[in-house]
């Protein structure tokens, strides 16, 4: 795929990253308090009312929230598929960074939020499948880790390094 055949299919997205936090939030709130109004929402989100309510309108129109006589929402059974697949990717992430990677709990936390409703369920599926490996008690997976995390992130040179090609990406990390 081109480069502009993949900046396209990220814009394809249907779920944004604030649909996707504005369905979680209906979700939450109803499992937390039996209830979720567009009040709710708003607070749980902490937006204005209106910025919720538009959201929340444009949701309603994909049938993804549903709204009764008495302004209650809930999620139809499509936008709790979508929002059990969204948690259920940022889980899987948010555990790569923290116990593979050893990123910290709470930059864990947010990058795996950043990424969460973007990540194909073929990617998930498979990064799921990697973790399993490497967290298992297979002694190759525990003898992997522990190579892996006393290897020094450092770089060895453009010739010597089998990731990067023309320029080196751990320099442009630093420069960043």
């Amino acid at each position: 795929m081109s480069s502009s055949g993949v900046w396209k299919a990220f814009e394809d997205n249907e779920i944004t990253h604030s649909v996707a936090h504005h369905l979680a939030a209906i979700s939450e709130l109803m499992n937390r308090q039996g209830y979720a109004r567009v009040s709710d929402v708003a607070r749980y989100l902490d937006i204005t009312r209106g910025s919720a309510s538009l959201t929340l309108k444009a949701l309603k129109r994909k049938h993804y929230v549903l709204e009764d006589q008495n302004k209650f929402l809930r999620l139809s059974e499509e936008a709790q598929r979508i929002v059990d697949l969204v948690m259920a990717k940022r889980a899987i992430v948010r555990k790569f960074l923290k116990d593979v990677l050893h990123v910290e709990e709470q930059q864990a936390e947010i990058d795996a939020c950043k990424v969460e409703h973007l990540l194909s369920l073929e990617t998930g599926e498979k990064l799921l499948h990697f973790m399993s490996f490497l967290l298992s008690d297979t002694p190759m997976a525990r003898q992997f880790l522990e190579a892996f995390r006393d290897e020094e992130a450092l770089c060895h040179g453009l010739e010597l390094c089998p990731i990067c090609e023309d320029e080196c990406l751990f320099h442009m990390q630093i420069e960043a």
